[in-house]
């Protein structure tokens, strides 16, 4: 029998041997052992430590020969220990098998961080408690820039809400009214809870809402990322303001639109001065093509006139006898020509001013004199208005001054007082105070309300109660642009029992005129 060779067979492979629980253990172990962001533990049922990870010592300080045996009350304020905060933790655990919790712990120098705290129980088979895990994290800086963050919204909540001449608040991705700051509740009207869920069609006219304009104005604001405009706008009592509007988009993180920040400014203070200065603009430009008219109007009268006035003179005065009749008409008309001819020449006065070409030209002389003189010419005038003209005058009164302007004054003021005077008595007054002059001219008219005072020194102005006595009231413009050209003043004060008494003084001295007085004035050495 031979013996045969059989071919060798393989050994079928063979399965890896189950890991011993052992070895598994020390796995864990090692695992948890090199864990550094993450304190993990054990602890015995009492709350004692068992185990201690490198996470651990990082965390909280200890080493394992330190802290293996001890309570975890260690790890715990002085104030959570003794509200007994640790046991609870521990007995809520075997309640609910697990507790998670965050609050202050405490390393082993002293130092407190924010800590994440999970503790969960653990039971062998029978049931038993044996012990718990308890994984802590270091979430101080975490903490810190949540708290940073939440203080610079809060800041940032209370500049917005402090804001009272901005009308700030959100809107919802629909256009609701989401927030709602103090400026808008100052602007709108609306109180917080009055809005706040309201859509912003409210604050727009109803043939806007109509015609679908909020829509367009959020659609535009999502499509290029910014809508401004200027337009009427309602408060809440139903009163309309011109407001500059701004509304932009709020994006998420995906670009979606979670809503809309909206900025409201009322502009209709200044949209009334904008229109008040373009008023008093055109009415600047008024006054200037009326003055430009009046000039030339005045300069082409005044050839004419004084050609006139001359050929009458010659005819009054000439060798020829006229008959009374024809007399009686050429003086007459050689009055309304003086007449005519003195209207021309305030024209021309008042045209000069405006242009800066009234000038003056100073000298020395008596006012006291000057006045006597002048009353003198004025008597035949008082005497047919029946009013009796009366000049008290004194001492010479002497200063430097332009002669026939300070005259021109004078006629001014005494021609309003015997036209107003209607046979009353008028008197004029000078004398010096120390170095002013002072002139008063007084009469029994009818006077001057108090309201009126201030206004019937303007160009083309007169007293309301004086308009049935005709002018123009270019009189006492002219009269108070001399005066302050001078450096002096003139006003009114109210005569009794009626009456009004108008007071000039004058520096006996040439002295500057006072700051925006009499602008186009000038004075010739």
């Amino acid at each position: 029998m031979s013996i045969g060779h059989h071919p060798v067979q393989p050994s079928p492979e063979r399965a890896p041997e189950p890991e011993a629980p052992r070895q598994r253990e020390e796995r864990y172990r090692l695992a948890i052992q090199s864990v550094k962001d993450y304190a993990i533990f054990m602890l015995d049922p009492e709350g004692r430590v068992q185990t201690w990870n490198s996470g651990a010592e990082s965390i909280k300080g200890y080493l394992a020969d330190e802290i293996v045996g001890h309570s975890l009350s260690r790890f715990y304020t002085p104030e959570d220990v003794a509200d007994g905060r640790p046991q609870r933790l521990l007995s809520i655990a075997v309640r609910d098998g697990r507790v998670e919790d965050e609050g202050w712990r405490v390393r082993k120098d002293g130092t407190r961080f924010w800590a994440d705290v999970v503790i969960t129980s653990l039971w062998d088979e029978s049931g038993k408690l044996y012990g718990f895990s308890k994984v802590t994290r270091d979430l101080t800086e975490r903490r810190a820039a949540e708290e940073a963050l939440r203080q610079s919204e809060q800041r940032f909540r209370l500049l917005i809400q402090s804001v009272k001449d901005y009308a700030i608040f959100m809107l919802d991705p629909q256009g609701h009214v989401a927030t709602w700051n103090a400026g808008a509740m100052n602007i709108k009207g609306y109180a917080p809870e009055e809005i706040i869920g309201q859509h912003f069609s409210r604050f727009y006219l109803p043939e806007e809402v109509a015609d679908g304009k909020c829509d367009r104005e959020l659609e535009v604001a999502a499509a290029e990322g910014r809508f401004e405009e200027e337009g009427w706008r309602v408060r809440k009592d139903g009163t309309r303001f011109w407001a500059n509007v701004v509304i932009q988009p709020m994006r998420d993180l995906d670009g979606r639109i979670i809503g809309f920040a909206k900025v409201t400014r009322d502009l209709t203070d200044k949209r009334n001065a904008e229109a008040e200065r373009l008023r008093l603009a055109q009415a600047q430009e008024a006054i200037r093509l009326r003055d430009e008219f009046l000039s030339i109007a005045s300069h082409e009268l005044k050839t004419p006139l004084s050609a006139i006035q001359l050929q009458l003179q010659s005819l009054l005065h000439g060798s020829q006898v006229l008959e009374p009749k024809l007399r009686n008409k050429a003086e007459r008309a050689y009055r309304g020509g003086e007449r005519l001819t003195q209207l021309v020449e305030a024209l021309l006065d008042v045209s000069r001013i405006a242009s800066g070409r009234l000038v003056l030209s100073p000298e020395r002389f008596d006012l006291t004199k000057s006045v006597d003189d002048l009353v003198d010419r004025f008597r035949e005038q008082a005497a047919k208005e029946g009013c009796e003209l009366t000049f008290r005058g004194g001492e010479p009164v002497t200063g430097e001054w332009d002669r026939l302007r300070v005259e021109q004054v004078l006629t001014n003021l005494l021609s309003n007082a015997l036209k107003y005077a209607a046979g009353t008595p008028v008197e004029l007054t000078v004398r010096a105070e120390g170095d002013t002059a002072v002139l008063t001219v007084s009469d029994r008219g009818p006077g001057v309300p108090e309201t009126e005072r201030a206004r019937i020194f303007g160009r083309f102005e007169r007293a309301v109660s004086m308009s049935h006595f005709g002018g123009m009231g270019l009189g006492l413009y002219v009269a108070r642009q001399i005066t302050e050209a001078h450096g002096g003043t003139i006003g009114i004060e109210e005569v009794e029992p009626r009456g009004a008494r108008f007071i000039v003084t004058l520096p006996r001295t040439p002295r500057p005129a006072a700051p925006g007085a009499s602008e186009g004035v000038e004075v010739s050495s």
